[in-house]
């Protein structure tokens, strides 16, 4: 209740000049954008102007004073739900440039996992081949991996030299690696349905290979080979794959529930947009590295440098690390609220 009505007008006034001077702005320039600090201040302001409504409309001699506030309240009423309608629509580079990192940033500790168990099956991979290599056989289930290293090296060279084995074919085998690897991927993200046991299993099945063909090469004296050729796509591929199971942990948190006090069904109401979102963005990184796989990584020296192609890679890895840690963060900081 106003007690003083003159001094309750006069305290007032600042909120309701400021937010009429952001309508003023909105209707000058009705495509710029606000920030989320600016949205907040806004919708504050509107609120407050509300409240003054209500408060005044009790005086009679105040008609001047309600009728102006009633044209404010109205005017911010209409931006509100025109800016809400705004927000609500899809918008592809928004998506990509923020949704997709702040999302994975949300669930850092769940890549964190993913990434450790990857790395954990690779530590190990190498160290069963450094010990034995006759267990090649049982670790690298692609008959080409099983093949000497130097033999592999010098028979790509010669070959890739002579002609171009892709010729013609480069689209369907590109489109091939994007299948496979986003079949995986989902295997790899479906997993977590069993409480993330499965997704923790193929992520230490693919450490182990990653490991063991990795040391096989180094041990023959092969890795500038071996970088050229898979750093270029699985500087891609390969954190698409843990990002995968970075989702498998999240459905899995979501199945268990770890001591939250809502139900399962809410708990995968909550997660569902988020796990959309990795996977969809996962698979664009599974297209792109599919793209550099039949196009370039299969072309060796003399036809391409490797030291061209390990220096493609590295810029991807670094764009993509920058990407996740950077993209979509915003430097504004909200104004304090009075």
């Amino acid at each position: 209740m106003i007690i003083d009505l003159q001094r309750f007008i006069k305290e007032e006034k600042k909120y309701w000049t400021e937010l009429e001077s952001i309508l003023d702005q909105l209707d000058r320039d009705p495509l710029k954008k606000m920030n989320l600090s600016e949205i907040k201040r806004f919708h504050y302001l509107y609120q407050r102007t509300s409240s003054g409504l209500a408060k005044v409309t009790g005086f009679s001699a105040q008609t001047e004073i309600r009728r102006y506030l009633e044209s404010l309240v109205a005017h911010a009423y209409a931006e509100v739900h025109e800016l809400r309608e705004k927000s609500d629509r899809f918008s592809p580079l928004r998506w990509f440039f923020q949704v997709f990192p702040e999302t994975f940033r949300k669930h850092i500790r769940a890549f964190g996992l993913s990434l450790a168990i990857t790395t954990f099956g690779f530590a190990i991979g190498g160290m069963a081949i450094s010990i034995d290599r006759e267990a090649k056989s049982v670790l690298m289930p692609f008959p080409h991996l099983q093949i000497d290293p130097s033999k592999r090296v010098a028979y790509e060279e010669k070959v890739g030299a002579a002609k171009d084995r892709l010729q013609g074919k480069k689209a369907t085998f590109s489109a091939f690696l994007m299948t496979h690897n986003t079949q995986v991927s989902l295997f790899t993200f479906a997993m977590g349905f069993t409480w993330g046991i499965g997704t923790t299993i193929l992520l230490f099945y693919n450490g182990i290979m990653l490991g063991a063909t990795t040391l096989d090469f180094m041990h023959a004296g092969q890795s500038r080979f071996l970088l050229g050729w898979l750093l270029p796509h699985g500087a891609v591929e390969i954190p698409a794959i843990i990002l995968a199971g970075q989702a498998g942990f999240i459905l899995a948190g979501a199945l268990i529930g770890w001591g939250r006090r809502i139900s399962l069904k809410a708990r995968l109401r909550t997660v569902a947009p988020e796990l959309v979102t990795l996977l969809c963005g996962l698979a664009m990184m599974l297209v792109w590295a599919g793209i550099v796989e039949a196009f370039l990584s299969q072309y060796h020296e003399p036809v391409i440098p490797y030291s061209a192609k390990i220096g493609f890679g590295s810029i991807e890895l670094i764009a993509l690390i920058l990407f996740f840690g950077l993209s979509g963060k915003s430097r504004e900081r909200p104004h304090a609220q009075d």
